[in-house]
């Protein structure tokens, strides 16, 4: 028994080391929509970020622009309700401007999503920071031109309901 105690202790070093040795997986990670559709409900009554996603960059004038799908072009200018998780940029108690992600943040100075999975909110009336998943309702735009790296934007916007994760 001593004799097997002792095997043990010397082969579970090695276990453990191989263990963190091994090759690493090389299936991809999920791009954020797909995240966020293990997240966040599928709702009839909000823009999908599977919509939102459908943006492909485009090399122009030596400047990558952002090529749009029709369906993304057809919500510009247009009042919609989208679903997603709070970024606050401001320091603020109440927020009024922040960014709504497809995913939920994970590091406070980093951005959760790419510029497909985001879009910039300024509420009418400052709602209190939630971690939950958030339904806003304002008028949608879409930014070929951003300075910053923006694909949308929602203003006038309004909260609507917390809209629970899965």
């Amino acid at each position: 028994m001593q004799m097997s105690l002792l095997l043990v202790l010397l082969l579970f070093p090695s276990a453990f080391a191989l263990a963190f040795t091994a090759e690493p997986q090389t299936a991809p990670l999920p791009s954020a929509t797909d995240y966020s559709a293990s997240v966040l409900p599928e709702r009839s009554d909000v823009v999908s970020w599977k919509t939102l996603s459908q943006v492909e960059p485009r090399k122009e004038n030596e400047k990558i622009v952002p090529l749009f799908a029709k369906e993304i072009l057809a919500l510009d200018k247009k009042d919609v309700k989208i679903q997603g998780f709070m970024v606050p940029i401001e320091s603020e108690a109440r927020q009024k401007h922040f960014v709504l992600s497809a995913v939920p943040p994970s590091c406070p100075f980093c951005m959760p999503a790419g510029p497909e999975a985001m879009v910039e909110i300024r509420l009418k009336d400052g709602i209190d920071f939630d971690l939950n998943p958030i339904v806003v309702l304002g008028r949608f735009s879409v930014r070929n031109d951003d300075p910053r790296g923006v694909f949308y934007t929602l203003t006038d916007g309004a909260l609507v309901s917390a809209a629970p994760a899965h």
